[in-house]
């Protein structure tokens, strides 16, 4: 089994950084405000049936007649449950799953992850072989005020069974109102138990970095949700400028914002295609590096695996087309879509597919995935032995380029 992350907890960054093509598409992108003013349920479906009709990347709505979702519930909406059943069902007909309605709640959620202010109990999570695993907990926060480990099993989240659940579906569990109790019932070694946590507001940094040796340097990248996370990035990036070599982990992330991938990928390229977009009417806009962008040049490794999915793609596609790059792990999600947020009367908002994208080589990667140089597998027990392969292999191979250039 591979290593599954699931960041329950963000911090969000900012860098205002200079490219080439400085347009803002993006996985989650700048939310395009419409009307936040209360309307009715009508008003609510007929704004989003306009958007899907007019943003949607492809133009023949994965082969139907728009109009015949206005004739079946227009003059059947009554309430806002209507509204909702009637978008989630327009939304369901273009077969594509990351194109979604969210209602009050949801789309406050996403927008507080994007901007910082998830409530939560400070873990992140793994799931291997059908157990969801504590992968990490932060220091100080409530979970590990309350005694959780490294390593424990969450067996429920408030009396609900999470065995064989997704890491998505348990971290949903876990989140919530801040200051509101949680409680899970764990299992360390023989030993089962139970915590109750409160939800705090927890600010966590996207970006960890730390030397693994005096010439190799590690940054660890746990999502791009964040508006900041470039900056984080050049900060840490700078700290280990004095190394010879540098692994990045993209392994569990699952994406975020666009933008934060071009960027990163700049800080390592001179010259180059970083990705290729293609809009709804077949349009494409090439995305490159600039010069005066890249700020290390040393040899580089990137850790992926099957849950490293969207920017995470982009920016290791970019990095290995180049050649700038050995991808090292599994074969990535496979997730070439572009999303646009849209900001939706009644508070509600919507995810909606409005580009492809194409690896600089011209791949195109969606439900296909980037295939690594090297193939090394993680399984469950060198994660319950703490031992990580990946990148074990990821160090040796860069002391073998360090050799080289001596």
């Amino acid at each position: 089994m591979l290593f599954i992350s699931a960041i329950i907890l963000f911090l969000i960054s900012y860098h205002d950084f200079k490219i080439k093509q400085n347009k803002r598409i993006s996985n989650i992108s700048g939310i395009n405000v419409i009307n936040e003013e209360k309307t009715s349920p009508k008003g609510l479906f007929l704004e989003s049936w306009q958007i899907i009709k007019s943003n949607y990347y492809r133009s023949d709505l994965n082969e139907q007649n728009w109009n015949k979702w206005k004739k079946r519930y227009l003059s059947k909406i009554k309430t806002q449950e209507d509204a909702y059943v009637a978008i989630n069902s327009m939304l369901a007909s273009l077969d594509d799953s990351y194109s979604k309605f969210m209602s009050e709640e949801e789309f406050s959620a996403q927008n507080s992850a994007i901007n910082s202010k998830l409530y939560g109990i400070g873990i992140n999570i793994a799931s291997i072989a059908g157990k969801i695993y504590i992968a990490n907990v932060i220091e100080n926060a409530p979970a590990y005020n309350q005694g959780i480990r490294l390593g424990d099993i969450i067996l429920k989240v408030n009396g609900i069974d999470v065995s064989g659940q997704s890491i998505y579906h348990v971290a949903q569990l876990i989140r919530g109102e801040a200051n509101a109790n949680i409680s899970l019932e764990l299992l360390r070694g023989n030993e089962k138990f139970e915590k109750v946590v409160k939800r705090e507001e927890i600010k966590v940094k996207t970006i960890d970095y730390k030397k693994i040796t005096d010439d190799i340097g590690y940054i660890r990248i746990s999502s791009f949700i964040g508006m900041d996370t470039s900056k984080e990035f050049v900060i840490a990036l700078n700290r280990l400028q004095d190394t010879k070599a540098l692994i990045l982990d993209l392994r569990g992330n699952s994406g975020g914002l666009f933008q934060n991938a071009i960027v990163i990928s700049n800080l390592f390229m001179k010259k180059g295609t970083i990705v290729n977009v293609i809009a709804r009417q077949g349009k494409m806009n090439t995305y490159s590096a600039s010069d005066e962008g890249c700020i290390y040049d040393n040899p580089l490794v990137v850790l992926i695996d099957e849950n490293s999915a969207s920017a995470s793609e982009i920016l290791s596609s970019a990095l290995k087309d180049n050649k700038r790059a050995i991808l090292i792990g599994t074969k990535t999600y496979g997730k070439g879509l572009v999303q646009k947020v849209f900001s939706l009367p009644n508070k509600s908002g919507m995810n909606l597919t409005i580009a492809r994208y194409l690896t600089p080589n011209g791949a195109d990667i969606n439900q296909k995935g980037v295939s690594p140089d090297y193939t090394v597998m993680f399984s469950h027990n060198d994660f319950v032995n703490n031992i990580d392969p990946q990148l074990a292999y990821a160090k040796k191979y860069l002391e073998k380029e360090i050799e080289k250039g001596l």
